[in-house]
């Protein structure tokens, strides 16, 4: 560790450009002239360049929702409670379907009557 020391106390650092003052002065000028940067930029670089510490507090509030949803849904507590679905028998829906098909065969006589009395009314010689 001495050896270290030692070796840093020996080291001469290098003398600064003697244009070090103007090249400076210039980059500075020229950053001035730029236009200024928007809102959307400065979030940008403010995300890229920081270290995070100020969205600890955000992402461990949604960590804490996310659990909370997660012990929810596994618990079933996520809604109410739905009440269950009557059970139709099976005698029940075959009476609806036998009673469905004699309206459907009601409705084909009715129509069958219509032709045919249609068919006589139209042979015979309006009176006049």
């Amino acid at each position: 560790m001495e050896a270290t020391f030692a070796l840093l106390d020996s080291w001469q650092a290098p003398e600064p450009s003697p244009y070090f003052d103007q090249k400076l002065a210039v980059r500075l000028r020229e950053e001035q002239e730029l236009p200024a940067a928007g809102w959307f930029e400065r979030m940008r670089s403010r995300l890229l360049f920081n270290t995070g510490r100020q969205f600890r507090p955000a992402v461990a509030g949604a960590l804490a929702v996310a659990f909370l949803i997660a012990g929810g849904t596994f618990a079933d507590l996520s809604g109410f409670p739905h009440p269950a679905k009557a059970q139709v028998s099976a005698t029940v829906n075959d009476l609806q379907i036998l009673d469905k098909n004699d309206q459907a065969l009601q409705t084909m006589n009715l129509l069958l009557q219509d032709d045919n009395s249609s068919n006589d009314n139209s042979g015979a010689l309006p009176s006049s």
